[in-house]
């Protein structure tokens, strides 16, 4: 389902001749196929995960704050960051379909199958099926998200003006953003329900969103190098790394997270390694690049 789902998003994107900002719109869509057309969690009020979020900004039929946190997720942690952490570790790829037009073919009908497939499965085991028009709302914003994915300029985010930063600056935005969203829909609806409208957390959390990209795009990303893409995918992967021995300290918990610290270490391991490949990457390419020669990491976000 992910695999499948985060490649046919990059072909996509790739075969569009689009950048970042498409990738992200076809995450929101991939995000409402799982979640709301496979496994129906958009609808279910007792899906096992909703925690704080179980009857918190529910409306017709609707867990409207867990649709736009799930979506807001899947996008950045399902696809956004594979893709270009993949696209990071075999430069000379990123351009290039990684995929034939058959295999795209090949791998879109398994994801189309998988969801079917999942659907009933979910359905049956939870005894569970969401009412029609809803669905019909989750097939109408799948097919939005792709067609405003596909209408978006590839030149969107490259036209800013404010100088690049040092690559540890947006390692720490990318952390803090993907921390101040676990924190809006993690941590706001537990303070009261009748304090605080659901319909203000969901605010929140889109308003977020829109002001970092809009913060970001701010920024001269013509000019940038990898490894200033690589600061930025790296924050939200170092939450998730930090947060690892958490879940499996954490008593509490129903399931079992035995192993989540050596999860969470190799991951520290590998993405450690990506940096310094990275890196080696930037100063070969800056060391060979001529004044008049525009450098290859110019073009990353085309």
């Amino acid at each position: 389902l992910y695999g499948c789902g985060a490649l046919v998003c990059r072909e996509l994107k790739v075969r569009w001749r689009k950048g970042v900002g498409t990738l992200v719109l076809l995450g929101c869509g991939y995000g409402v196929l799982e979640e709301a057309l496979m496994v129906a969690s958009f609808y279910n009020p007792g899906w096992m995960d909703l925690g704080v979020l179980a009857g918190f900004g529910r409306a017709l039929g609707v867990n409207w704050v867990w649709a736009v946190e799930l979506t807001i997720y899947h996008a950045l942690f399902s696809v956004v960051t594979p893709v270009l952490l993949v696209e990071l570790a075999y430069p000379s790829r990123k351009g290039a379909p990684w995929l034939t037009d058959r295999g795209l073919k090949i791998v879109a009908a398994l994801l189309l199958l998988d969801v079917v497939v999942g659907f009933v499965l979910f359905g049956t085991m939870l005894g569970y099926w969401p009412p029609p028009a809803p669905y019909l709302l989750g097939v109408e914003a799948t097919l939005g998200f792709v067609y405003a994915a596909h209408r978006l300029p590839s030149g969107w985010a490259r036209k800013g003006t404010r100088p690049m930063r040092r690559p540890e600056f947006y390692t720490a935005v990318g952390f803090l953003a993907a921390l101040a969203s676990a924190l809006t829909f993690g941590w706001l609806p537990t303070l009261s329900d009748g304090l605080l409208h659901p319909l203000l957390v969901c605010v929140v959390g889109i308003t977020l969103v829109y002001g970092l990209v809009k913060y970001l795009a701010g920024f001269e990303w013509r000019k940038a190098n990898r490894s200033q893409l690589m600061g930025l995918v790296s924050g939200p992967v170092l939450l998730f790394i930090l947060v690892s021995p958490l879940q499996e300290l954490d008593a509490s918990r129903p399931d079992d997270t035995s192993g989540m610290i050596i999860v969470g270490a190799a991951f520290l391991l590998l993405l450690t390694l990506l940096w310094l490949k990275v890196r080696k990457n930037d100063t070969h390419l800056s060391g060979i690049t001529t004044e008049t020669e525009e450098p290859e990491e110019s073009k990353e976000y085309e």
